[in-house]
């Protein structure tokens, strides 16, 4: 048995003032924000420039470019099929404590010499400040590829107990036959990054085609991969829109998989181009998606004000509202809903937005035009049909900032209640019914089922939520906001709209990209046909 280190959640570091990594965070943003690069298609061992290319720029300062990045064709990403199907032959084969070793040596690289360049790309590239960054790209990815490593380990040990005398019983968990597509989004580094390397730890070689906002981040990421001892061809990156490499790949005999994380519309349209295509691929694709969620915050008349006002403002307006686990409609009975608006408002008055540089910043700007324009659309709307009781203004001449904004209905089915936003707003409907009925309102009201919170103090009253609730929330908080999972701590992932729940920072997402087989060796084999019963 190999003896794989224990995995530890990585310490976030606290990049106040005066401290040394504040200071080495001050120059690799300088070095990030003058050093444009040019982002090439990765096929094998080479880099690909087709001529076709997109800008990479800054959320908060949409003039400054970040890279300029080229776009794969249907025929790069057949290109890239091949390269991957070539190093299926060695990497399927290569030994795990091999394949691991790149991981955990990925994994102390991102948290040392790597740690602060990689923030300062999260940081300008997606727009985050940088405890939201430290989170995300360096703590979070270090414990996917950490605790990968441990998860892999006990599924090689998963063996089946029994062995008759003169048998030999063992479970080979083989890499999957083919390539994984894995479609990547904008907003966490971490996902971006464990989504392609999930399927490769396990022996699977994948093509990686990430959001077009996060390029810059996903492509540092890729180098520190490469630096580490990362073969060729194992990870392809195939940058682009969207649908011409996706379908490109989904045409593929060869596909084995589906790794994915962004809208439930283009999930879905990927789930529909598999099952249109069945008949043409040498096996059944695996599909692992996690999509949107319409996030909920629930308090009973019990709950502590105080906590409930931090978790709304925390869990919605943190990351401008763009984790698919942001808190986006919320329930507050009538009695206390004066004292929590007031506070929540007040929070939003003082909340700074603006460059992510600015370290006494709370927000920056969400990650685009189109975002920024959905966003903005949204509140107006909340204008004009409701009430938007704090902020409400957007401004997209020098960045994309739509301030937080808290939003009353006295329409617990308002769009706004339903409809996923990816923002920063947050609709709160003050209820005067029942407990057992407001909560199956919240159960009813959305077709998502990935996050949710309730607040109370009356214990009897969180047990009715967790019962009433159960489907309603693939991660459900007692008395904290619904953000935040942690690897090995609360696996991620939601079922409903919000897709395929197979819970990232588990072994359950790990399964998904084996096959196992099973086989059985005899040392004395019978040598006539004939049994006893047949005397």
């Amino acid at each position: 048995m190999l003896n794989i280190p224990t995995p530890e959640n990585e310490p976030v570091l606290s990049y106040a003032p005066g401290s040394a990594e504040r200071e080495a965070l001050n120059a690799a943003l300088d070095a990030v924000a003058s050093e444009p690069v040019e982002i090439p298609i990765v096929i094998g061992d080479r880099e690909v420039k087709s001529g076709r290319t997109s800008e990479v720029v800054m959320p908060h300062a949409h003039q400054r470019v970040l890279a300029t990045a080229h776009e794969a064709s249907a025929e790069h990403v057949s290109a890239a099929i091949d390269a991957a199907m070539k190093a299926r032959e060695d990497w399927s084969r290569t030994p795990f404590e091999d394949r691991a070793a790149i991981f955990l040596r990925a994994a102390a690289k991102l948290t040392g010499s790597w740690r602060q360049r990689i923030n300062a790309v999260c940081m300008l590239g997606q727009s985050k400040t940088c405890f939201q960054s430290e989170i995300d790209a360096v703590c979070e990815l270090a414990d996917f590829w950490r605790f990968n490593v441990a998860y892999a380990e006990k599924i090689y040990a998963e063996q089946p107990w029994k062995n008759p005398r003169g048998v030999w019983n063992r479970v080979d968990h083989r890499p999957l036959e083919g390539f994984v597509l894995a479609v990547t989004p904008f907003n966490f580094l971490s996902i971006a990054a464990n989504l392609p390397t999930a399927p490769a730890l396990m022996g699977n070689v994948t093509l990686w085609k990430p959001a077009h906002t996060s390029l810059r981040g996903c492509w540092e990421m890729l180098q520190l991969l490469r630096e580490c001892g990362l073969p060729p061809g194992v990870i392809n990156l195939i940058p682009g829109a969207g649908p011409e490499q996706g379908d490109a790949a989904l045409d593929s005999e060869h596909l084995a998989g589906v790794h994915f994380t962004g809208s439930t519309g283009t999930f879905k349209a990927l789930w529909r181009g598999v099952a249109e295509r069945l008949d043409r691929y040498r096996t059944y694709p695996r599909i692992v998606g996690e999509t949107g969620g319409k996030d909920f915050i629930v308090a009973h008349e019990s709950a502590d004000a105080a906590s409930l006002i931090t978790a709304i403002t925390r869990g919605g307006y943190e990351y401008q509202g763009q984790k698919c686990s942001a808190a986006s409609r919320v329930y507050v009975p009538k009695a206390m809903w004066n004292e929590v608006r007031d506070g929540v408002a007040a929070d939003i008055e003082s909340i700074r937005f603006g460059d992510v540089r600015d370290y006494g910043n709370f927000g920056a700007a969400v990650i685009d035009q189109r975002a920024f324009d959905k966003i903005s659309g949204y509140v107006d709307f909340g204008k004009q049909t409701a009430k938007v009781v704090a902020g409400g203004e957007h401004d997209d001449s020098e960045g994309y900032f739509v301030h937080p904004t808290l939003v009353e209905v006295d329409d617990p089915k308002h769009r706004l209640m339903q409809e996923e936003i990816f923002g920063p707003v947050v609709t709160v409907y003050p209820y005067d019914q029942s407990w057992a009925d407001v909560l199956d309102l919240v159960d009813s009201t959305s077709p998502y089922g990935l996050t949710g919170a309730v607040f109370a103090r009356d214990r009897a009253a969180v047990r009715e939520a967790s019962t009433a609730l159960r489907d309603a929330a693939g991660n459900f908080y007692v008395n904290d906001k619904p953000t935040g999972a942690v690897v090995a701590q609360q696996p991620f992932g939601g079922a409903r709209q919000s897709g395929t729940n197979d819970k990232a920072g588990m072994h359950l997402n790990l399964l998904r990209w084996v096959s196992p087989r099973s086989i059985k060796e005899t040392f004395e084999p019978p040598t006539d046909y004939r049994y006893p019963f047949m005397g």
